[in-house]
């Protein structure tokens, strides 16, 4: 991965999609992953070979989510 570092909270409204872009000239076919919410917006550019990387993201992902299902909720309406 090339480095950037960003930090963005993710919302129950927030959205995902991908699109897939085929070659172009000398270009290669790339595919992005596109989190986004109201006001940020995240997208992963993956190129072929990089698909292990992308599985592995999305292993994490669900890693996350178990986690988060275990935390209990203790907001009440209106707070966050």
């Amino acid at each position: 991965m090339k480095s950037l570092t960003a930090s963005a909270h993710l919302e129950p409204d927030s959205t995902s999609r991908v699109s897939v872009f085929d070659a172009t000239g000398d270009d290669e076919p790339f595919v992005t992953l596109r989190i986004g919410g109201k006001l940020v917006d995240v997208a992963l550019i993956a190129q072929p070979g990089t698909a292990d990387a992308l599985r592995a993201l999305a292993r994490a992902a669900e890693e996350a989510a178990s986690a988060l299902d275990q935390i209990p909720d203790t907001t009440t309406d209106g707070d966050a």
